[in-house]
This record gives C-alpha cells, sequence and structure tokens, in this order.
C-alpha cells in the first residue's frame, strides 16, 4: 500500500525528526537519494554529463543543491540557475560551488514583469542533459508566480530529461490540484512518504515515475492518519480473496440484481450483466424492458431476467443506472431498489435521478460511482466537469458530505472515499487512456494483440515503487 500523508502530518514528523538528528542531516539525506535517482535517468558515467538545478528560495533549492554537488564529485558538469539568488540555499549553494558547480541568475535585473530569463540561464537549460526542479517545494500554495511560471514554460522547450525535487512546482501536494503553470517532469523523487498530490490527477500526471527515498519519517508518522492511500496488487488480491469454503452453491456465493438499459441503450444492460458475471457473483438477476431482457438473455442464458423490481426474486445487493433512462417510470424502479434494506451501486443514470430529487439516508450500503460530469450535477450550485477535475480529492469529498454515503470518482486516477473520516481515500493510479472508450471494462478482451498490451500495463502497474 503506497500511503501518501498531508503536508502537515509531513511536516511535524520531519520536525521531531531533525530534533533528534545533527543539523542539515535531512536534507543530506534527501539529497543523497535525489542524486542516486539522477545517477540512474543519466546512466553511467556521470562525468562530463549536463546536469542544470533550478533553485527557488527555500529548502527544495536546498535539496537540489546538495545533491548536485554529489552529481559534480562524480564529474557532471552542474550549473545552478537561481531564481532568488540573494535566498538560495546558503550551504547548498557553498557545497556545489566547492565541487566544482557553478551558478547564474535565473534573471536579468529589472527585466521587466514578467522578468526575461538571462542568456546564460537559457543556454544552461538548453545544454542539460538532465534538469531537477527544485523552484518550490510542499510549503508552496496557489499558482506559481510569474518568474517561476516563466522558466517552467521554458522547460517545454528544452530536450533535457526533468526530475522533479519531491514534487513537480505547481502541483499542490495536498489535493494534486494545478492551479496555473507547472513542471511535467519525467520522474519525481519524493521524500520520506508519498504526498497526495503525486497520487491524484491533474498533479499525478505531472509527476511522471514517482520514486521515494526514505528518510526516516516512517516512525513519526505512524500515529497519523494518511490522507490517501493507493493499494497495489497485493491489497488487491486480500481484498478479493479467492473461495475457501468448498460447501457452497449460488445464494451463499452472492445474488446481485441489475437495474439497467432500456431501448435506446440495451447495450449497457449486456455489459452489466457480464461484469457482474464475471466478478464472482453465484447469480445475476436482471430487471428490464422486455426487448432488453431477451437481449441480455440471449447473451447470458445464465442469468434470471425479470420485467419489474418487485418481482425480481431472491437478490442481495443492487446495481442501478446504466443506460436507464430518466423517465418517471424509471424513477420508481429506483426508489423501489432504494427502499431496500440491501447495498446498493448507483451509476449513470440513475446519477442524474438522484441529482435531481437527492437520496435519503440509507442505513444499507450505497456507492454513488459518477464520472467528473455526473459529480458536478450531484453537486449542483458552481461546480462543473473542469472544476472537479481540477479538484479531484476535493470534489470526492464533498460528494461523500452531501450524500453521506461511498463515492467513487472516476477517472484516469479513480478515487474511492467512503464515510468514515479517518479512513484515507483510496486511489488507483493504473488507468490508461485506453479505458476512454464505450464499455471497455465490461467487455473481456479477445484481441492477442490487446491481451499483450493490457498485460504490460498490468506489470508497468504493479513495478511503481
Amino acid at each position: 500500500m503506497r500511503l501518501g500523508y498531508g503536508v502537515a502530518a509531513v511536516r511535524r514528523a520531519e520536525s521531531e525528526l531533525m530534533a533528534r538528528l545533527p543539523d542539515g542531516t535531512l536534507m543530506r539525506r534527501a539529497a543523497a537519494g535525489l542524486a542516486a535517482a539522477a545517477i540512474d535517468v543519466l546512466g553511467r558515467p556521470t562525468y562530463g554529463r549536463q546536469v542544470a538545478l533550478l533553485v527557488g528560495a527555500g529548502d527544495n533549492g536546498g535539496d537540489a543543491l546538495f545533491a548536485g554537488a554529489r552529481l559534480a564529485r562524480r564529474g557532471a558538469v552542474v550549473r545552478a540557475v537561481l531564481l532568488d539568488p540573494d535566498r538560495a540555499h546558503p550551504a547548498g549553494l557553498a557545497a556545489m560551488r566547492e565541487a566544482g558547480g557553478r551558478a547564474v541568475p535565473a534573471f536579468a535585473p529589472g527585466s521587466g514583469e514578467p522578468p526575461s530569463m538571462t542568456p546564460d540561464a537559457s543556454a544552461v537549460l538548453k545544454r542539460a542533459e538532465l534538469i531537477l526542479d527544485g523552484i518550490v517545494g510542499i510549503g508552496a500554495a496557489g499558482p506559481l508566480r510569474s518568474g517561476p511560471a516563466a522558466v517552467v514554460a521554458f522547460l517545454d522547450t528544452v530536450a533535457g530529461a526533468v526530475i522533479a525535487v519531491d514534487l513537480p512546482s505547481g502541483v499542490d501536494p495536498d489535493t494534486g490540484a494545478v492551479p496555473g503553470t507547472a513542471v511535467r517532469a519525467d520522474v519525481t523523487v519524493t521524500f520520506g512518504t508519498y504526498k497526495p498530490g503525486l497520487l491524484v490527477d491533474p498533479g499525478a500526471g505531472h509527476a511522471g515515475v514517482v520514486h521515494l527515498v526514505d528518510i526516516g519519517l516512517d516512525p513519526y508518522l505512524a500515529g497519523t492518519s494518511p490522507a490517501i492511500a493507493a493499494p497495489q496488487g497485493a491489497d488487491v488480491a486480500a481484498l478479493w480473496p479467492a473461495p475457501r469454503d468448498t460447501n457452497l452453491d449460488k445464494y451463499r456465493r452472492g445474488v446481485v440484481g441489475v437495474l439497467a438499459g432500456s431501448d435506446a441503450y440495451p447495450g449497457a444492460a449486456v455489459l452489466a450483466v457480464g461484469g457482474a458475471l464475471h466478478g464472482g457473483a453465484g447469480m445475476v438477476r436482471y430487471v428490464g424492458p422486455d426487448r432488453v431482457a431477451a437481449l441480455v438473455h440471449g447473451h447470458w442464458p445464465e442469468a434470471v431476467v425479470a420485467t419489474d423490481v418487485g418481482a425480481a426474486g431472491r437478490v442481495q445487493a443492487w446495481v442501478v443506472g446504466p443506460g436507464l433512462g430518466t423517465g418517471a417510470e424509471v424513477q420508481d424502479s429506483l426508489d423501489a431498489v432504494l427502499a431496500t434494506d440491501l447495498p446498493v451501486l448507483v451509476d449513470a443514470d440513475a446519477l442524474t435521478l438522484l441529482a435531481r430529487r437527492g437520496l435519503s439516508q440509507r442505513a444499507a450500503p450505497t456507492l454513488l460511482t459518477p464520472h467528473a460530469g455526473e459529480a458536478a450535477r450531484l453537486l449542483g450550485g458552481d461546480p462543473d466537469r473542469a472544476t472537479v477535475e481540477a479538484n479531484r480529492l476535493r470534489s470526492v469529498r464533498e460528494l461523500v458530505e452531501r450524500y453521506r454515503t461511498a463515492v467513487l470518482l472516476k477517472g484516469t486516477t479513480t478515487l474511492v472515499a467512503g464515510t468514515d473520516s479517518g479512513r484515507p481515500a483510496m486511489v488507483n493510479p493504473t488507468g490508461t487512456p485506453w479505458l476512454a472508450t464505450a464499455g471497455s471494462s465490461g467487455r473481456p478482451c479477445s484481441h492477442p494483440l490487446l491481451q499483450v498490451r493490457n498485460e504490460l500495463h498490468r506489470v508497468a502497474a504493479s513495478d511503481v515503487s
């Protein structure tokens, strides 16, 4: 399980640890891990390789400078571009210079607003094979100022690989929001623990491959609840174990009721029933119009079909909404399902109906599964789809608070949050653009090339550290 802690928790843990260590030890640990990752990206030998450091005014810039000193001692040509020369980390700057590195100012004095980069700074970044982004760290809030934003924009014109120091500059560490210009890193080397902004889009899309460097924070985070958790393969397997009891029947395996599909969208019913059957249910009971029920039965003869919720028979959990439509008769069927004391997953058109009428408090487990547009409708008021996508972690928490139920917010980083405020939100950061296809999650993949592609994605996701 990859755990992400918010800035306040990280700051407390760092403060407790630093009180027990000689001055500067923690920064040197971070710099050692950063330099090792830089060497991996550069490839050996490092002698003569061009490395640029983007150095802001805080400790993030100090991490970059101390890592630059280590690279310079290995023979790399290290040049630091100082965004605020008077406030650069003094010990880090001295260490880099002592190791043979040099520094140039990023901006010419009095060059206007936004300030213009100096020719020396531009040349350093254009020559660099590797650039360390140490502009701002987890202490920054809001969009980058004009000067740093201009430097970040300039990075789009250079060829060197980019390593973000702790997190990409311009990404909110607690939420993953990107309120303005932000670095797009090839690799992010983060220290002590993952930050939520590295695991949630849009921030996750700026982080590249995330590499965690252990600097000794774990004992000081032990009593703090993480803000977010990203399950790995073993965690998912533990949540979905294979049946061990050989004395089973279909009812003990679980009966899923599916209320989905319409004359306009019959395929949604076929896909939903197929997903339930492939998910391990002992039996699936489908409820829908006669023509759609016939189509479902033709694809899945093992499914039991009915045309009315009351006639569905024994059901232990419901899935409602895909392709259902939003007419008055559909509302009645949805109300009948929600009136039961059974777990219910609410998706698609059923979410639109909820957005109109609200959701009465249910004692049984309820899960809403909106995409960003549906989430915006459920939240109402000011939020639109773009607002939800820009603030995914905040949005899923607002939905939980408003509807008092668990919420799965779909997207490239899918988020799941429950009503227990003491538990972290869960995130799946392994989505790919291939999933942005209608019905992609409900149909088994048959083409050999697509099977290979999916296996490569699975292996790549499981190998992320």
